[in-house]
């Protein structure tokens, strides 16, 4: 089979036309139906954005890149020259972030590292530890016993409350209420005496483990302005614990968790605004530098999900487009429980002998090929209003939390293709 013809245009979203590059739709077009559904990654419009976000920031704001966002090696590898390191929150991560940017500094970070994980990302030489527990702090300690040649830098990771009502909208929320993720105020102050006191538990080891300050990735899904106020509590608090137990405060990291608007493709998270504010906070505290890990906000506007409707039916009086693929693919509108964002790529070549099914009731939802109703990439979507089968669709907002968190193996459908465009080569 050849690939099919398409026209330049697109339609409508529920938001404007499809944010794809050309270069993308270029080769979207270009792939045969068999070769579909494709990832398909713009590395020269990943880095640009990057770049932007690196401009807008303060010499004294870090930017780390949270590779469980997205960690595609082509793309870890596109923004290594933005970034001041990567977080990594398990063993695998640790390794595959490390085969793919050798050099990189490496932070890592998540609840419930395992002994074996520990002992893996101090022999790696881990840059920053995101301590979740005392009782982590002890299982590194034990590692660190049986290598006095070793030390580790340690930022601890603080639930801190926060403003009533302050969280409450957010898409996920990893503090300021009840979580697994880090230490609450009280115990965040007796590890503080653990890594401090002269005499104690650690024993010795204690000289091995250097406290440099704190970690509070609060939640996710914050505008600028709501990250800038978190930003404050988190660095007054983390001020105040340092001067309280007498120890430097070197880091304060304000975590990730930039808004993506999912609604609204072309809205995005204030880089500018949120730059400028970090720089009136850290003139306030001329002491430690701040560092941010975002995730999905540097990567999700470089990838696209491509697809091809394979049929048009109504089903009481609605009518679905199932296209080719599905949540098993790209899991983020059902895990979020929002219409993924897309725009059409029509093919005019229809070679069959009867009606080409099309929509005919102004919107459609979107099915993948699942056996299950919770197959829906976007639902009763008015961008939909001009699908016919064989046009081809492709899904915004899908280089970040995509593949990676989706349940491959169900139902056991081919996977797809990647394609990373970088420049005029465009790489595959």
């Amino acid at each position: 089979m050849t690939a099919a013809t398409t026209t330049g245009a697109t339609t409508a979203t529920t938001t404007g036309a499809t944010t794809a590059t050309d270069a993308v739709r270029r080769r979207v077009a270009e792939l045969d139906p068999e070769q579909l559904p494709a990832y398909v990654y713009d590395l020269a419009a990943l880095r640009t954005h990057a770049a932007a976000v690196r401009a807008a920031l303060p010499e004294r704001v870090e930017l780390y890149y949270a590779a469980k966002a997205n960690p595609e090696a082509p793309v870890l590898a596109a923004l290594s020259w933005a970034v001041d390191g990567y977080e990594v929150s398990s063993g695998g991560e640790l390794a595959h972030v490390r085969a793919a940017v050798p050099d990189a500094p490496l932070a890592f970070g998540g609840p419930g590292k395992t002994p074996a994980e520990i002992a893996a990302a101090v022999d790696a030489g881990v840059h920053r530890w995101h301590v979740e527990s005392e009782q982590e702090l002890y299982r590194l300690a034990a590692v660190l016993a049986d290598r006095p040649d070793a030390a580790v830098d340690v930022l601890l990771r603080v639930n801190l409350p926060v403003g009533s009502g302050a969280l409450d909208s957010v898409a996920l929320a990893m503090g300021g209420r009840p979580t697994p993720f880090g230490l609450d105020p009280d115990r965040a102050e007796a590890a503080v005496r653990l890594l401090t006191e002269p005499v104690g538990p650690l024993g010795p080891v204690r000289r091995q483990l250097r406290l440099r300050g704190v970690h509070a990735h609060l939640a996710s899904g914050l505008a600028a302005p709501e990250q800038l106020a978190l930003a404050e509590q988190i660095v007054g608090w983390s001020t105040r614990l340092a001067e309280r137990h007498a120890f430097a405060l070197d880091e304060v990291n304000v975590g990730g968790g930039m808004a993506v608007d999912y609604a609204d493709p072309a809205a995005r998270f204030d880089w500018a605004a949120f730059g400028e504010g970090l720089g009136k906070l850290l003139d306030r505290h001329p002491g430690p530098v701040l560092r941010i890990e975002p995730g999905r906000a540097l990567t999700a506007y470089c990838g696209w999900y491509a697809t091809e409707v394979l049929d048009v039916k109504r089903s009481h009086g609605e009518d679905f487009a199932v296209v080719r693929g599905g949540t098993h693919h790209l899991r983020t509108p059902a895990t979020r429980g929002h219409s993924q964002p897309f725009g059409a790529l029509p093919v005019e070549d229809w070679p069959h002998p009867w009606e080409r099914p099309a929509v005919t009731t102004g919107r459609a939802t979107l099915a993948g090929q699942l056996c299950t109703p919770k197959d829906v990439l976007a639902h009763a979507a008015p961008a939909a209003a001009r699908l016919r089968t064989g046009d081809r669709v492709l899904f915004d907002l899908a280089g970040a939390y995509a593949w990676n968190i989706s349940h491959h193996e169900f139902l056991m459908h081919p996977r797809p293709g990647f394609h990373y465009l970088d420049g005029p080569a465009e790489d595959s």
